[in-house]
C-alpha cells in the first residue's frame, strides 16, 4: 500500500528529527498526515508534537489548528479546546473536520443533544456521511433513545453498506426496542446483499441463541465457519447452543475443532471438562481439566472443578490439595472460599478454615450463616473470647437465637454464669424452639436452660 509506505517514512523522518534534536521543513499536508497518522495509532503525545511542530512552521495553517484542535479533545483538554473552537468559528463554521470538533467537544462534556445539532450541520457538506450518522446514532444511544439510534446506523449503512460497526450498533438497537421480527428481517435482508457478512452471520448466530432457537443458532455458525473456517471463537459459541441444548458429546466435538486453532487451550479444556462433569462422565472430566492445567498451570477454574470431582470420587486429600491452590491464586473468589473452608472442617482441621471464615464475614457481613459458621469453628477449637467478640459483631446486624445460644455456651466454658444466663434468656425469648437442638449441642447448656425457665416462672 503507497498511502502507508509514505506515511511510515514520514513517519520515521520525523521520529528521528525528533531523536536528533534537528529542525526540518514539513509542508503542512504532511504535518496533517502525521497527525492523522499518530491519532489513529492512538499515539497523543506524537499527535502534539507534530502539530505544535508544524504550527511553529505555519502558524497561520487553518488545517493544522483544526488538527489542534482534535488532539486537544483527544487529550480531554476541554478548556483549551473551547478556546480554539471561539477563535476558529469565523473560518470555519463550514469546514466538516472543524463542526465535527465541535460535536466531540460537546459530546465530551455531556451534551449530547448539541453535539447531534453540530453533526446535522456537518452533513449538509455532503462529507463523511458514513461516520457522521454513526456519531448521531451513538449520541442517541447516550440519551437513551434507541428508535432514533437504529435510523442513524441505518442512513449510516446506505453510506458504507459494509461498515460492521453499524450492522453489530443497529443490533443492539433492535434488542433495546424488543423488535425481534425486524431484527431477524433486518439480517435476512443484509445477507441477501452480503452473503459473506462474517459480522452478520455472527450477529445471526447470537440473535438465534438469545431466541433460545439453538438449531438456527448452529446454522448461523455453521455458515459463518464455511466463509471463515479460522475464527476460533465462532466455534465456542457454537458449542454453547449443544450446551444449551444438552448434547454435551456434539459440544466437546466442537470444542475439540477450537483447539486446533487455538494458541492458549486452558479454556478451552475447562469447558471441555464442564461438559463431561454434565454428562456424568467424571472420569474424562477429570482428565480435561488436567489438560487444562498441563496448559495453563495457575488456571484456577480447572483447579477448583477438580477438586469438586475428586470430592464426588471420594479423594478429600486431593479435593483439599487442589482447593487449596486454586484459592492461593484467586483469594478474592467467595465461593472458593467457601469451599475450601467446608473441606478443613470436613478433613477435621477447624483451624486451618478459621482464615477463610474471617475472610466471608469481612466480604458478605450481611449473611448470617458466615458469622454462625465462624464463630462455632471458634468454639470448636476452644476459642471462646475470640468467638464472643465475633458474636458480638454478629448480633449487631442479626438478632438470631442461634447466636445467642452460641454466646451462652461461651460465656459458660469460661465459667461466667451470669452472662452465660443472660444471654440463654435472650436465646429462649427470641425462639424456644431451638432449644432441645441446643442443648444437645452444647451440653453445658441443659442445666441452665431449667434455671432460666425457673426463675421465669
Amino acid at each position: 500500500n503507497l498511502e502507508e509506505f509514505f506515511e511510515n517514512e514520514l513517519s520515521k523522518k520525523f521520529e528521528d528529527m525528533i531523536e536528533n534534536n534537528e529542525q526540518l521543513y514539513f509542508d503542512s499536508e504532511e504535518i496533517e498526515s502525521l497527525v492523522i497518522f499518530y491519532l489513529e495509532m492512538g499515539d497523543t503525545h506524537f499527535a502534539e508534537t507534530a502539530v505544535n511542530y508544524g504550527l511553529k512552521l505555519h502558524p497561520n495553517s487553518i488545517e493544522l489548528k483544526v488538527k489542534r484542535l482534535e488532539v486537544l479533545l483527544d487529550l480531554n483538554r476541554n478548556a483549551q479546546a473551547r478556546q480554539l473552537i471561539d477563535e476558529l468559528e469565523p473560518s470555519c463554521s463550514e469546514t466538516t473536520d472543524y463542526l465535527v470538533c465541535c460535536a466531540k467537544y460537546f459530546s465530551n462534556n455531556g451534551n449530547p443533544k448539541k453535539s447531534i445539532d453540530y453533526c446535522l450541520k456537518a452533513l449538509e457538506l455532503e462529507e463523511e456521511e458514513n461516520f457522521l450518522h454513526n456519531f448521531i446514532a451513538d449520541e442517541y444511544h447516550n440519551l437513551d433513545d434507541p428508535f432514533n439510534a437504529l435510523k442513524h446506523y441505518k442512513l449510516a449503512l446506505k453510506y458504507d453498506p459494509i461498515d460492521d460497526y453499524s450492522v453489530e450498533s443497529a443490533m443492539v438497537c433492535y434488542q433495546q426496542l424488543n423488535k425481534h421480527e425486524e431484527a431477524e428481517e433486518f439480517l435476512q435482508d443484509y445477507l441477501d446483499q452480503f452473503p459473506y457478512s462474517e459480522t452478520a452471520w455472527f450477529e445471526m448466530g447470537q440473535f438465534y441463541f438469545n431466541r433460545k432457537n439453538y438449531e438456527k443458532a448452529i446454522q448461523s455458525f455453521d455458515y459463518l465457519i464455511a466463509i471463515n473456517a479460522d475464527s476460533a471463537g465462532v466455534f465456542a459459541n457454537k458449542a454453547a447452543c449443544y450446551e444449551a441444548l444438552e448434547q454435551w458429546q456434539k459440544a466437546i466435538e466442537v470444542y475439540e475443532e477450537q483447539l486446533d486453532l487455538e494458541y492458549t487451550k486452558a479454556f478451552t479444556y475447562y469447558k471441555i471438562g464442564l461438559c463431561y462433569k454434565a454428562d456424568k462422565k467424571n472420569i474424562e472430566a477429570l482428565r480435561a481439566f488436567q489438560k487444562s492445567l498441563k496448559e495453563d498451570p495457575q488456571f484456577y477454574l480447572s483447579m477448583m472443578e477438580q477438586s469438586d470431582l475428586y470430592l464426588e470420587l471420594g479423594s478429600k486429600t486431593e479435593a483439599l490439595y487442589f482447593a487449596k491452590e486454586a484459592v492461593a491464586l484467586n483469594e478474592n473468589n467467595l465461593d472458593f472460599q467457601k469451599k475450601l473452608a467446608f473441606l478443613y472442617i470436613d478433613s477435621g482441621k477447624f483451624e486451618e478454615s478459621l482464615s477463610c471464615l474471617k475472610k466471608l464475614v469481612d466480604a458478605e457481613p450481611g449473611r448470617f450463616y458466615n458469622w454462625y459458621a465462624y464463630s462455632e469453628v471458634l468454639m470448636l477449637v476452644g476459642d471462646y473470647k475470640d468467638a464472643i467478640i465475633v458474636i458480638e459483631k454478629a448480633v449487631k446486624s442479626h438478632e438470631r437465637a442461634e447466636l445467642y445460644y452460641q454466646l451462652s455456651n461461651c460465656y459458660l466454658n469460661l465459667g461466667d454464669e451470669e452472662k452465660g444466663q443472660e444471654a440463654l434468656k435472650i436465646a429462649l425469648e427470641l425462639d424456644a424452639t431451638l432449644s432441645d437442638d441446643m442443648q444437645q449441642k452444647y451440653p453445658y447448656i441443659k442445666d441452665q436452660v431449667k434455671k432460666v425457665k425457673s426463675k421465669k416462672k
